[in-house]
Parts: structure tokens; sequence; C-alpha cells
């Protein structure tokens, strides 16, 4: 679980996040990222119904990706706001494969250092 510091919960910002972010699409997901005014990042994890109607599966998609989250937390840039917007390709795909396009698409952004 990431801190609630961390995360981002409330609808407003995820429409800003949506209107004014600048994004990055893979395989199997994508980034969305505005900078916010904070000195730390906060994450959002969208996943859809169109992914997996069951919720296990969806739940188990949002674990991989909260874990490759906290381990690369201290590689990101700070002061952004980032949604992961995950695409029905995820499925089954493993952690390791997650973990490439995350770090694929915040090198796209320019947010990893």
């Amino acid at each position: 679980m990431l801190a609630k510091a961390n995360r981002l919960t409330k609808k407003k910002d995820f429409d800003k996040t949506f209107k004014q972010g600048g994004s990055s699409y893979g395989k199997i997901l994508g980034i969305k990222a505005v900078k916010n005014d904070l000195e730390s990042n906060r994450f959002g994890i969208i996943i859809s119904n169109k992914v997996s109607k069951k919720a296990v599966e969806r739940n188990k998609i949002r674990r991989q990706i909260r874990e490759v989250l906290k381990t690369q937390l201290v590689l990101v840039k700070p002061g952004f706001d980032l949604i992961i917007v995950t695409l029905p390709e995820i499925l089954h795909k493993d952690s390791q494969e997650i973990r490439q396009n995350i770090l694929y698409n915040l090198k796209r952004l320019k947010l990893y250092k």
C-alpha cells in the first residue's frame, strides 16, 4: 500500500490530471502526469471493467502496480500527480512486464531520474 501522502484520491485532482496532464501510453498501460505544488508525487490507478469483469483480477493488477510504484518511488522526479490507466492487455502480464512498461512510460515523460 502506498502512503496516504502518495495517493491521489479526490475527483478534482483526477480531473485536473486528465485535462491538463501530458500522457504516454505503452502496450499494456498509460500514464498521465501533471505538475503539482507539493514536494511529493501522488499516484492514482484506474482499472476499468473493460480490463476484467472480475474484481479479484482488477485488484491483483492494482496490487502489482502499487508494488512497482513503492520500489521505484525514489527514482521518480518529485512534484507530480500521476494517473496510471491500464489497458486490457495487462491482464495476463507478470509483475516484471508491468514494471518495464511503467518505467518506459516514465522515461518518455522525462519523470524518471
